[in-house]
């Protein structure tokens, strides 16, 4: 399994619209072969501040999320609306 780690902070006023966007994702994502969990969660110290909590069952389902339509569609929708975006990608060791 793989799991992803997604930190997205919004550009200043842009907050509410990049929230709009993300959750666009979620349902798409969540019914895709393959994933395991997707969750958003935002910051409670930080309004501005966005992460997905992904697992995917294997390198091939997580390939064919990030190959998706409606992936895609997001990263278009979100990359004038995002300030900084940080992945992690990671495996459980124990």
């Amino acid at each position: 399994m793989i799991t992803i780690n997604a930190f997205l902070t919004a550009k200043e006023g842009s907050e509410e619209e990049l929230f709009h966007e993300l959750k666009k994702v979620i349902e798409p994502s969540r019914n895709e072969s393959g994933c395991i969990d997707y969750v958003l969660h935002r910051s409670l110290d930080d309004s501005s501040v966005f992460v997905f909590y992904e697992t995917w069952k294997d390198h091939e389902a997580l390939q064919a999320h990030i190959d998706s339509d409606h992936y895609q569609a997001y990263r278009e929708a979100t990359k004038d609306l995002t300030s900084s975006r940080e992945v992690h990608k990671l495996e459980k060791v124990q």
